[in-house]
């Protein structure tokens, strides 16, 4: 049996947010993925554990010893409609463990079974989207995206039924923690004023255990969600990534990117663009994400009132609107900066915002690809146009643009060569190109083939590194396969 040197404070200090629950075992459990980097960094050791130990430890049927898992509580916003009790219906945290670095990472089951938050559910999930998970995840985390990743992902030789028989998996999931938005909004829904508190102070010591002094310390748990939120909004904006599901249980206090359901990311740009197919109205768009976010930090100040001013928490509402009304400012701010680095630019002027604009609104005029176009910028910098201007329906409307632009780079100090280099390391080449990803999981699902989940995860792992013989992962999919496309959940 692997042991784990587990910790579990939510348990013991949240016993009201959470339920124990035992995974189920699994008939035939068989590792898939081992993230042996990610293994090593939790301060896990497991070099004398072979698969069929890892299997078992990591799918259910034989837990590492001093894990307890719990189901946790919390409630959600889901396409606007509140739910009141959602919950870890097929998820278990079995504990946490302190990195090396000295920071607590959640281990949690996702896929173990039903829970007391099942409601209908099995409790199941399928190879298929838990390896989408480890896949995003992972792009994600080089991208330098805060998020959460997958240590493991164990196939149960089990079947799971969705619209078609699919294999079951348990995925291992690694998190900052998994209080969500939702949590909150559970015991605030409730009236549970004193677990509402400690639930704050919870998260004020795990994550921000710098305003632990500070004079209104909810408010300032407010501000400090919010500027990691406008921040991971504007890396997920930039990468041409889109969540698919941005409900309020779907939102991670820590600032880490959490549940990769019907995720993407875009081909060609566009600010309407979305794949997820249970949101027929496209509320969770690309374009749209920013001001989700907003609106789910306004839900998250909803509950916070009662703390903000336990007499009267409707005198406390202006303090909370502020904060909610700053966030646009907050996310613009991280937007242009990151922005700036993209485009090459080291100092800033005021038209900075007008150019980086102006550079989208480009993209989606010419249908080109955002993720090559960023990347061919560097070229550009050097002289060569072509290898971007090719990616537009028109390649001469790109001359105003890159006139402009130039003209801006004019008044920075570096060099053309040093430029082009940092563009390379700021804009990546490769991306989990949603075919290639479907690819990767048809392989694994039906055909019990992990080959090309492995060298996918091998290319993304160095995303801004050009290396030869790669060239298919570079290019979007043909116009027939992407039109059309479309993500789901897997629940």
């Amino acid at each position: 049996m692997i042991h784990i040197d587990f910790d579990h404070s939510y348990a013991r200090d949240l016993p009201d947010a959470c339920m124990p629950v035992k995974p189920d075992a699994p008939p035939a459990p068989a590792l898939l993925y081992w993230n042996a980097s990610l293994a090593e960094e939790l301060g896990l050791n497991s070099s004398q554990a072979d698969a069929a130990k890892l299997a078992a430890a990591f799918s259910g049927a034989a837990l590492p010893a001093g894990a307890r898992p719990v189901a946790q509580a919390y409630a959600g916003h889901q396409f606007g409609g509140l739910s009141p009790s959602l919950g870890d219906g097929r998820a278990l945290l079995l504990g946490e463990v302190m990195d090396r670095n000295g920071q607590r990472r959640d281990i949690a089951f996702k896929g173990s079974g039903r829970t007391p938050f099942s409601r209908r559910g099995d409790g199941k999930a399928a190879v298929g989207p838990m390896l989408r998970e480890l896949i995003i995840g992972e792009a994600m985390h080089a991208l330098a995206i805060p998020s959460t990743r997958a240590l493991a992902v164990t196939a149960t030789g089990e079947t799971v039924y969705r619209e078609q028989a699919l294999p079951g998996a348990v995925l291992t999931r690694v998190a900052a923690s998994h209080l969500r938005v939702g949590t909150f909004q559970y015991f605030a829904l409730r009236g549970e004023r004193d677990m509402l508190r400690r639930l704050a102070d919870y998260t004020l010591a795990r994550h921000y255990p710098q305003l632990a002094g500070a004079d209104q310390p909810y408010l300032a748990l407010l501000q400090a969600v919010a500027e990691r939120q406008a921040e991971l909004i504007a890396r997920w904006m930039h990468a041409g990534f889109i969540h698919g599901v941005m409900n309020t249980d779907n939102m991670a206090l820590s600032g880490e990117t959490i549940d990769y359901g019907p995720c993407a990311f875009m081909d060609v740009h566009h600010p309407s663009t979305v794949f997820s197919s249970i949101d027929s109205g496209g509320r969770y768009a690309y374009g749209n994400q920013p001001a989700i976010a907003q609106w789910n930090l306004a839900r998250l100040a909803e509950t916070l009132l009662p703390l903000l001013d336990p007499d009267e928490p409707k005198n406390a509402v202006p303090a909370a609107t502020a904060v909610i009304e700053d966030f646009a400012e907050r996310y613009q701010a991280h937007w242009l900066q990151q922005a700036r680095r993209k485009l090459g630019l080291s100092q800033a002027q005021d038209i900075d915002q007008e150019l980086a604009e102006d550079w989208l609104a480009l993209l989606a005029r010419q249908d080109a690809d955002h993720t090559l176009a960023w990347r061919r910028l560097a070229d550009a910098a050097e002289g060569q146009d072509q290898a971007l201007t090719q990616l537009f329906n028109d390649p001469a409307a790109a001359a105003p643009w890159l006139a402009r632009w130039r003209q801006r780079l004019d008044a920075e100090p570096q060099a053309a060569a040093e430029r082009a280099a940092a563009l390379r390391q700021a804009n990546p080449l490769y991306i989990p190109r949603n075919h290639l990803v479907e690819e990767a999981l048809a392989a694994a699902s039906d055909h019990g083939d992990m080959g090309p989940t492995l060298t996918l995860l091998d290319v993304l792992r160095q995303p801004f590194t050009e290396r030869a013989g790669l060239e298919r992962y570079t290019l979007p999919a043909a116009p027939e396969v992407a039109q059309g496309y479309r993500t789901f959940c897997g629940t």
